[in-house]
């Protein structure tokens, strides 16, 4: 009798377990797929969520902040219209919104430039929005050692470098607190996704498995060597003779063309944000040609390599291309291109 219990007990236990386990929710993890945004894995694995990590992020913030990013300027939660951040610049001015290099985890100026002509992007001095809530710090490498405390903050915080960018980059003013959660809800908005990553059918299955397959701190490191974590930034110089130009270089007009039209242009075109205007004309590029050998800002080795700078009287400038952004090799293209079309 006392086996015949102990039979019974046993028996109802396995089916007690086999109820429990058909009624488990599913997990989160089972869940995920190419539409999913990291930060959403990375902190169901247990990574610290990010000072600029928001809590409440509502459809309403997120386009207030696109707005903001698109054109300068929102409405308030109140309904008023706010004042424009800068009257010279839009972030868009320099920076792009989709991702713009093929391979997320390197920062290759040649790579980048073919996906600009195969996406039609623009081929601009900073790096875009796309997945800048997923980087770990901004305003990187030469940022730091040439500013210092003007940008100590900003390699540090997300929210930093935005109020450094509108006032020192923009030539504008400090966002107001809801402009930056505006702001920072668009970012968010902007992560990358699982199905950015290019990870393989094996490494997506370890995280469709979840957290008892695999160990949590080894998915994350994967998941983070998919993409950079910082946007590395280095300032060049301009070669010691600019008639010669870059030493061991020979330029390529046909790719000088498209970083002439997707980079110079997209700033120096007919009602854009500079007042020197660069078209197509045999002038302009024989002007251009002229100023090649000049120290002023007019060669395009000095105004490439080391930008202007705002001054009294005429705050707008135009910002440098670290090499990572425009490489030697593409100065000399652009080079080749204004030559081949002076002549």
């Amino acid at each position: 009798m006392v086996l015949r219990n102990k039979w019974i007990w046993s028996l109802l236990t396995i089916i007690c377990c086999i109820v429990v386990m058909a009624f488990k929710p599913v997990s989160k993890l089972k869940k995920w797929d190419a539409e999913t945004p990291i930060h959403e894995v990375l902190f169901a694995l247990g990574e610290e969520k990010p000072k600029h990590f928001l809590k409440k992020m509502t459809p309403e913030m997120v386009e207030r902040g696109k707005e903001i990013i698109l054109t300068g300027q929102t409405t308030s939660p109140k309904g008023k219209k706010s004042s424009r951040v800068s009257k010279y610049y839009q972030c868009t001015t320099c920076h792009n919104l989709v991702q713009e290099d093929p391979d997320l985890t390197k920062r290759d100026p040649e790579l980048r430039l073919d996906y600009a002509i195969k996406n039609k992007l623009p081929f601009l001095q900073a790096t875009t929005f796309h997945g800048i809530v997923n980087r770990e710090s901004w305003y990187n490498d030469d940022y730091v050692k040439k500013y210092g405390d003007l940008v100590r903050k900003a390699n540090q915080s997300l929210e930093e470098s935005i109020q450094l960018c509108a006032t020192e980059c923009a030539q504008g003013r400090l966002l107001k607190g809801w402009e930056l959660e505006a702001v920072t809800a668009y970012f968010w908005s902007l992560g990358f996704k699982l199905g950015e990553l290019g990870l393989t059918d094996q490494e997506m299955g370890q995280l469709v498995e979840g957290n008892e397959a695999a160990d949590p701190e080894e998915l994350r490191a994967m998941l983070k060597s998919k993409y950079m974590l910082k946007s590395p930034a280095h300032f060049g110089d301009a070669p010691p003779n600019k008639e010669k130009g870059y030493e061991g270089l020979t330029g390529n007009p046909e790719r000088g063309k498209h970083i002439y039209e997707l980079s110079c242009q997209y700033c120096h075109k007919e009602g854009g944000v500079s007042w020197y205007t660069l078209d197509d004309n045999k002038l302009t590029f024989k002007e251009l040609l002229r100023n090649i050998p000049k120290e002023k800002h007019f060669s395009l080795y000095q105004i490439i390599r080391y930008g202007t700078y705002a001054v009294p009287g005429h705050r707008p400038y135009m910002p440098h291309y670290p090499i990572e952004r425009m490489s030697n090799q593409q100065v000399e293209d652009l080079r080749s291109y204004i030559v081949q079309e002076a002549k």
